[in-house]
C-alpha cells in the first residue's frame, strides 16, 4: 500500500512541472498549438509503446507456463470501444487548449489554481446528472475550496482588476472540459488494459488537437529544434508517466486516498512557478494553497469518520 500511493503521489508530481517547461517553451517563441500538439504526438508514441511492451511482457509469462514461443497478445477490443476511448479523449483536447492558452494570459501558479476547480465543478456535475442534492460535506468542502482559491489566487491582495478576465476564464474552462474527461474517462470500457485504454484516449486528445491546428511545423523544421525537446519532456511528464504510475497504484488504494495523493501536483506546480519561473507567492497565497488542499481531503476524511463511527455502533 505505501508503494501504490507513492507511484500515485510521484505521478500526480510529475503533472506540477508541465506548466514551467509549457512557459520556458513560449518563452522561447514556441506557440500553444506547436507544444501542445508536440507534447501529444510524442505522447501518444511513449504510450503506444508503453502498451505493446506489458502485451509482450504478458505473452512471455504466458509462454513460460505453457510452453510455447511467446508472441505479443492482439488486442482485445472492439472497433466501437476503440472509437469510444477516442471520443473519451476530446474532452482532454479541450482542457489542453484552453490550459495552454490560459498560460499566456495569468501566471501559472494562478492557472493551477483554476484548473483544480474540477474538484467541485465535477461534483456539481455529477449530482446534476444523477438529480440528487449534493451533501453537507459537499458545501463545506466547496467553501473551503472557494476561500482557498481566493488566497491563493492573491484576489485579496491585488483585487480581481489585476488579472486577465479572458485568462481567469480559459482557466475555469479548463477545469470544467477536465471535470467532464474524469467522468466519462471512468465510465468507458473500463474492462480494459490500463495502458491501452490510456493509449487510445491520448490519440484521441491528439486527433482532436491536430485537427484544429494542422501541424504544420511537422514539415517546416520546426520540430527538430528545441521543440522536440519540450514536447518530449511535456510528453513524458503529462503523458506517460502519470498515466503509467495512476495505473499502478489507483486500482490498489481508495479513490479519496487517490484524490489527496494526486492533490500534490498543486503545491508542485506553484513552487515550480515561485523556483523557475521566479513568480512572487506570498505567505497568504501559501495559506489559500493548503486551504485548497483541505478542501481536496474533506471528502475522504468525512467518509472515513463516518465509517469509524458507523463500526464503533455497530460493535
Amino acid at each position: 500500500m505505501r508503494y501504490d500511493g507513492l507511484s500515485v503521489l510521484l505521478g500526480a508530481a510529475s503533472y506540477g512541472v508541465l506548466s514551467t517547461i509549457t512557459v520556458h517553451a513560449y518563452n522561447e517563441g514556441y506557440s500553444m498549438p506547436q507544444v501542445i500538439g508536440t507534447q501529444l504526438m510524442l505522447g501518444v508514441c511513449l504510450c503506444w509503446g508503453w502498451a505493446w511492451l506489458l502485451r509482450t511482457i504478458r505473452a512471455w509469462r504466458a509462454s513460460r507456463v505453457k510452453g510455447r514461443k511467446a508472441q505479443p497478445t492482439s488486442s482485445s477490443l472492439t472497433w466501437k470501444q476503440r472509437g469510444i476511448l477516442l471520443l473519451c479523449g476530446l474532452p482532454s483536447t479541450c482542457t489542453s487548449l484552453a490550459y495552454g492558452e490560459a498560460l499566456h494570459h495569468v501566471s501559472a501558479s494562478l492557472a493551477i489554481i483554476l484548473l483544480f476547480q474540477f474538484t467541485w465543478i465535477g461534483v456539481l456535475i455529477e449530482s446534476v446528472m444523477r438529480r440528487r442534492r449534493p451533501g453537507v460535506s459537499v458545501f463545506l468542502t466547496l467553501a473551503v475550496l472557494l476561500g482557498g482559491t481566493a488566497l491563493a489566487a492573491g484576489l485579496l491582495e491585488k483585487g480581481v482588476d489585476e488579472f486577465s478576465r479572458f485568462g481567469i476564464m480559459l482557466g475555469l474552462l479548463s477545469a470544467v472540459t477536465y471535470s467532464l474527461f474524469i467522468l466519462v474517462s471512468g465510465k468507458a470500457v473500463v474492462t480494459a488494459e490500463p495502458a491501452e485504454r490510456t493509449a487510445w484516449m491520448i490519440t484521441g486528445s491528439m486527433l482532436g488537437v491536430l485537427i484544429l491546428h494542422p501541424p504544420v511545423y511537422l514539415f517546416n523544421g520546426t520540430m527538430t529544434g528545441e521543440l522536440l525537446l519540450f514536447g518530449l519532456a511535456l510528453g513524458l511528464f503529462g503523458s506517460f508517466i502519470p498515466p503509467a504510475l495512476f495505473a499502478i497504484g489507483v486500482p490498489r488504494i481508495s479513490n479519496g486516498l487517490a484524490g489527496i495523493l494526486g492533490s500534490v501536483e498543486l503545491p508542485v506546480t506553484v513552487s515550480m512557478s515561485a523556483v523557475a519561473l521566479h513568480e512572487s507567492i506570498s505567505l497568504l497565497q501559501w495559506g489559500g494553497v493548503a486551504l485548497v488542499l483541505i478542501g481536496v481531503a474533506i471528502p475522504e476524511l468525512s467518509r472515513r469518520l463516518s465509517s469509524g463511527h458507523r463500526n464503533s455502533l455497530s460493535a
